[in-house]
């Protein structure tokens, strides 16, 4: 009170008395919290308009590499808040300011400025409904690079999110990891990390609570099927060199690669293992793509390169019909037999894979129906280190087939008996697909 007194001048001080005086210091504490407000909102604002400003040419399914760079900003037109079309209007920046002023005049507990601008960027995206858009701090972009690196500081499992409970589940295991000493499986829903449901959560999001530094333990609560009740499991963290690309070279000649993953140094590692399989004399191969979440699209494509016919590959269309192809010159096309297992969490890249090789019949699906994942996201990057990922694109098999929310069907399908699998490792689908080959190869 004494501040803004001191602020009138002497006449003024004379004619402020009593009620006067408490309307007029009532009338500049609501103009000085206006202003604050306004540079407050200003400031969100503005920082919205310049997330959503973003031209294309930005890093593909959720990952950075040398096929592709960080967005640049395009600018600030201040007249695109004041578009009757758009989420940003006048409107919306005073509802914004009565919120805020709720929340700092009665909320009970403690939230600062930077939180609630994050919750802002946050919420803008969540209410796409997408599932597979989100909003990355700077921090969270960085933890997003490393993951597709193939090192990292977790337990070695892959995650993906299960469609029937919106929970994230393990995908597959990678062997030798605390992941798999800790017993954790397959087809494990994960309903809490360390007491905090995951429900809704993205697999970035959970993937973050889950990693940590080099052995801290964390505590897995795992709904798993046939199981009376939830499990507790602890997994110590440790360094995961993760081999996206394993090779063994089976009985007859016969070359069995599994792609995990489709990461950043795939491409290579599947290289490296097919020019193995040919320098020990392969007479057919079996790739397995069972468990593998997806990755990148660029990782898929150049995959495809290495064994596909001449022709088109996969093909994305955009929310304004503009198509964009990806397509195979036909040089390296596989010379053997060609079998390929998948099952219901082979997903995204990994369909684009197995679609392209059903389409062009150059191969035999092994397994059970496929995912069903067929859109694209990319991640747009922002100067200040923060992104977004978005969904893009429909993508098309060779043929025109849309397996969004369909998946793949196999050519031969066969159930996994998971109890047999448990028991003593047969794997009776990876059997089957070793007589069919068997059979190709005469």
């Amino acid at each position: 009170m004494n501040d803004i007194w001191q602020d009138l001048n002497q006449t003024e001080q004379k004619e402020c008395t009593g009620q006067e005086l408490l309307d007029r210091i009532t009338e500049e504490k609501r103009e000085r919290k206006a202003i604050k407000r306004n540079w407050f909102m200003g400031g969100i604002i503005v920082g919205l308009v310049v997330a959503l400003l973003l031209s294309c040419g930005v890093y593909l399914v959720g990952m950075r590499n040398n096929q592709a760079a960080y967005v640049r900003l395009m600018g600030n037109d201040a007249s695109a808040t004041e578009a009757e079309d758009s989420v940003l209007n006048a409107q919306v920046g005073q509802k914004l300011g009565v919120l805020e002023d709720s929340i700092q005049e009665y909320y009970l507990g403690d939230v600062t400025n930077e939180q609630l601008e994050e919750g802002l960027y946050r919420g803008l995206i969540e209410a796409t409904g997408d599932p597979y858009a989100e909003y990355f701090t700077a921090e969270e972009l960085l933890e997003l690079e490393e993951s597709t690196s193939g090192i990292y500081y977790g337990i070695g499992a892959y995650v993906g999110i299960d469609s029937d409970t919106q929970y994230c589940k393990i995908s597959s295991v990678i062997a030798n990891t605390p992941a798999e000493e800790a017993g954790l499986q397959a087809e494990d829903v994960i309903v809490e990390v360390d007491g905090t449901d995951t429900r809704g959560m993205t697999t970035t999001e959970v993937v973050a609570l889950i990693k940590g530094e080099e052995y801290t333990e964390v505590v897995l609560t795992i709904y798993r099927k046939g199981e009376p009740d939830y499990l507790e499991i602890p997994v110590t963290r440790r360094k995961v060199e993760a081999p996206t690309v394993e090779y063994e070279m089976l009985e007859d000649g016969m070359a069995y690669i599994v792609i995990a993953q489709f990461d950043t140094v795939t491409v290579d590692q599947f290289a490296e293992k097919l020019e193995q399989a040919r320098s020990e004399g392969m007479k057919g191969l079996i790739i397995d793509l069972r468990g593998n979440p997806g990755g990148t699209l660029y990782s898929a494509v150049e995959i495809a390169r290495m064994i596909l016919p001449e022709g088109l590959i996969v093909y994305m269309e955009d929310k304004n019909g503009d198509r964009e192809e990806y397509s195979c010159d036909g040089e390296n096309e596989l010379e053997v037999p060609l079998v390929v297992l998948v099952d219901d969490n082979s997903a995204s890249a990994a369909e684009i894979l197995s679609g392209a090789v059903k389409d062009y019949g150059i191969g035999t699906l092994v397994g059970t129906k496929t995912f069903g994942k067929g859109i694209v996201q990319k991640v747009f990057g922002i100067t200040d280190g923060s992104g977004v990922k978005l969904t893009i694109s429909h993508y098309y098999t060779p043929k025109g087939n849309d397996i969004h929310e369909v998946g793949i069907e196999p050519d031969v399908e066969v159930e996994l008996d998971v109890d047999k699998y448990v028991e003593d490792g047969s794997d009776n689908q990876l059997e089957r697909a070793k007589e069919i080959l068997s059979e190709e190869m005469k």
